[in-house]
């Protein structure tokens, strides 16, 4: 998109991780990214992550300003903005216990329920899955069953190489109160029906009294669609699926070629 192209006053900048902000390497350039944020501070222009990923994994990444931003984290099921909880989207408990009884049909899927306050594992889990959802999951308790668990569940996580299986396993035996997500990095989210990222943002844009006419958006994957249908200023990265670039009103450079800041850059000089 040329500068020329940019006919609104940006009021929120809403970014995915995995695949989009971030690099293959999991990093991205800080330095850039705070003078780009400080010139968005003077804009007023709002800052959102957006992501599946837990909500205490996210802020891990913008430690300097970490509690002055807003996140749409565990794909919209919890929003939180300047470090307050705004909406909590809940899986109620009798569908929690259902979904465990589905996900028991399958063994070979070790499911980690995720919860406001900490995502949960049972402790007979292999090392191997425990380290890497270390990774996604900074707040993870081991338990020796989920009775154990005390704490609002807002999503169910599986991590396996044979997601288009699973995918079509599960969609027909989970409750009709569960929507099953992808993301394309062998993960599957079970989440509540109304819970996406554009749900969360739209709590975001009532608070701050403004509209997806004014939002600019990234993504790369199955669970960006609701959001870049609705943002104005949408972008698929150039890495990101066919889905995604089918919704997405423009096309990004690719995460490992500094594609959402390059974007950024182009806004906040034009």
């Amino acid at each position: 998109m040329s500068a020329q192209g940019f006919n609104d006053t940006i009021k929120l900048i809403v970014v995915d991780m995995d695949g989009t902000f971030l690099n293959d390497q999991m990093t991205y350039d800080i330095e850039r990214f705070k003078r780009q944020y400080a010139l968005m501070k003077e804009r007023n222009i709002k800052f959102v992550v957006a992501s599946g990923n837990q909500y205490y994994q996210l802020k891990s990444f913008f430690e300097p300003f970490q509690d002055e931003l807003a996140y749409v984290a565990e794909n919209g099921a919890l929003v939180v903005d300047e470090a307050k909880i705004i909406h909590v989207n809940d899986i109620p408990g009798q569908v929690v216990d259902d979904v465990i009884a589905c996900l028991q049909q399958h063994p070979s899927l070790r499911p980690i329920i995720c919860g406001v306050n900490s995502a949960y594992i049972l402790n007979d889990a292999d090392e191997t899955l425990y380290n890497h959802a270390s990774r996604y999951y900074h707040r993870l308790k081991k338990i020796g069953s989920y009775d154990e668990i005390d704490d609002v569940i807002i999503k169910f996580a599986l991590t396996t190489p044979d997601v288009s299986y699973f995918e079509n396993q599960l969609t027909t035996q989970l409750p009709r109160e569960i929507t099953l997500v992808t993301s394309g990095h062998d993960s599957i989210d079970l989440i509540s029906n109304n819970s996406h990222k554009a749900a969360g943002i739209a709590k975001l844009l009532t608070r701050w009294k403004t509209s997806f006419d004014k939002c600019m958006a990234f993504g790369d994957s199955n669970n960006d669609l609701e959001m870049l249908h609705s943002a104005k200023y949408s972008y698929a990265m150039a890495n990101g699926n066919d889905n995604v670039k089918r919704v997405a009103n423009y096309i990004a450079p690719g995460n490992n070629e500094h594609g959402v800041l390059c974007v950024i850059d182009e806004y906040l000089n034009h």
